[in-house]
């Protein structure tokens, strides 16, 4: 996959959760495979801007409301499993797989020589657990 098409798979996920609010159901089966966004940096980086607008919008009340979501879960035969939610789970797990694909990412531009920020595509526990593990090298260090 190219990293346009990882990028629009990141947004789709953020659009069916914007969509579901309305709706009062998630379904991250409803994707845009193909759109313009995954040939286009810009048109990706405006979408993102605008679904981080969106988020900080929501109010607490408004992140534990439960939500109905819907999801296939077979490759074999046409399986869809339903599950109770609350927006704030669901942004969570969007985020996550977010940062899944980044890291996808992030390989695809190192395979290509391009630079990204270092922290790219790590996850917030790796983050912290690499600071937390330089600190202990730093105080290994200084005592030896």
């Amino acid at each position: 996959s190219s990293a346009g098409s990882h990028m629009r798979h990141i947004i789709d996920h953020y659009q069916a959760i914007i969509i579901g609010i309305n709706n009062d159901l998630i379904d991250y089966d409803v994707r845009e495979r193909g759109s313009n966004i995954e040939a286009s940096p810009l048109l990706a980086m405006n979408k993102l801007n605008d679904i981080g607008k969106w988020i900080r919008t929501l109010s607490e009340e408004h992140l534990n409301t439960e939500i109905l979501v819907v999801n296939e879960v077979s490759v074999s035969n046409k399986k869809v499993q339903q599950v109770k939610s609350s927006i704030a789970r669901e942004l969570m797990f969007a985020s996550s797989h977010a940062i899944h694909h980044y890291a996808m990412i992030a390989q695809i531009c190192y395979a290509q020589n391009i630079s990204l920020p270092k922290s790219f595509g790590i996850a917030p526990s790796t983050a912290t657990f690499l600071r937390e593990d330089t600190k202990s090298l730093n105080t290994i260090e200084k005592s030896a």
